[in-house]
């Protein structure tokens, strides 16, 4: 049985999605839309698209698309969702699944609804590097105790991953948090507590450029996370993981021990590209009828932790 498949949102990391997406036998890249004809029409020669426009209702009419992968504006992710939903195709969203705690909420009650495959982007759940650790933690030879994640990114201009202009405006809370709130609870169990404090605002993009995160899980690990977009260094997320047998480093695929010793972990799974094992097990996942890993119903806590922080800045600070 072959998935085919529409993607949305012909960006920077929508490209990452399609380079997967061809490497992956019974998915079918079916239809392109993105925010210019031209864009999508280019974007969609390139992958062997037989379609492309600038409207997903457009794609989602066609009978020979089966799923849609969003990787449009996070404003957009929540509707879309449900949309693709309501037209009978299954959905991949693109971290994160929504900008608020009623629209994630939403988005699980259309899943439910329709039975239909709902799973979202939360990629750290695939890179090999933390596949590795989480193997550790199932097999009872690794417990975390605490977690010291930085998520470090130079962009005081509305710029996206390509350094071009965005049309848009990302968030430190409502995307980037949103991997590593996830991934904790993933390694070390359900957030029981969270605190954050956040930096000034951008006079122009109006997003706080700075923040800190505190979680503690029901183990009783700890995790503490820093976000910049104001750092002018080296940039990316980096993992420590300090358990109670070892320490590892994860820098997104590639892993160390504390000493900065590498780790190989090209054998954890059948490629090394974390965007490419998540396409796989979304493509997985309705061919075989089953809930995915990163399934919308799996990943929701993490929008209520995201949720509860969200308020609790907006009344401390007058802003969100």
């Amino acid at each position: 049985m072959s998935v085919r498949i529409a993607l949305a949102g012909a960006g920077a990391f929508g490209e990452k999605h399609l380079d997967g997406l061809r490497n992956i036998d019974g998915a079918e890249i079916v239809s392109i839309i993105s925010r210019t004809g031209e864009q999508a029409a280019a974007v969609a020669a390139r992958y062997g698209a037989r379609h492309s426009s600038t409207d997903l209702a457009d794609a989602l009419a066609r009978d020979d698309v089966d799923a849609v992968i969003l990787c449009t504006p996070t404003q957009m992710h929540a509707a879309q969702a449900i949309a693709c939903m309501e037209a009978g195709k299954h959905v991949q969203v693109e971290i994160p699944l929504a900008d608020s705690w009623a629209d994630a909420e939403a988005v699980l009650a259309k899943s439910r609804e329709t039975g239909l495959t709902c799973m979202v982007g939360h990629t750290r759940r695939f890179n090999p590097s933390h596949q590795f650790v989480h193997n550790r933690i199932v097999a009872g030879a690794f417990n975390i105790q605490q977690m010291d994640v930085q998520t470090y990114f130079f962009r005081r201009r509305n710029m996206n991953a390509k350094g071009q202009p965005r049309s848009w405006t990302d968030h430190l809370l409502w995307h980037h948090a949103a991997h590593t709130i996830d991934l904790f609870a993933y390694q070390a169990g359900r957030i029981v507590a969270a605190n954050a404090m956040q930096g000034p605002r951008h006079p122009e993009l109006g997003i706080a450029m700075d923040m800190s995160i505190q979680l503690k899980s029901e183990t009783g690990a700890i995790c503490t996370l820093s976000l910049s977009f104001n750092n002018d260094g080296p940039l990316g997320t980096f993992f420590r993981y300090i358990g109670d047998t070892d320490t590892y480093i994860a820098r997104y695929d590639d892993l160390v021990n504390g000493k900065e010793e590498p780790i190989d972990v090209s054998e954890v799974d059948v490629s090394m590209n974390g965007i490419e094992l998540q396409d796989r097990e979304f493509v997985a996942a309705i061919r075989e009828e089953r809930e995915p890993n990163s399934s919308v119903a799996q990943v929701l806590d993490c929008y209520r932790v995201i949720g509860e922080l969200a308020a609790r800045l907006e009344a401390e600070d007058g802003w969100s």
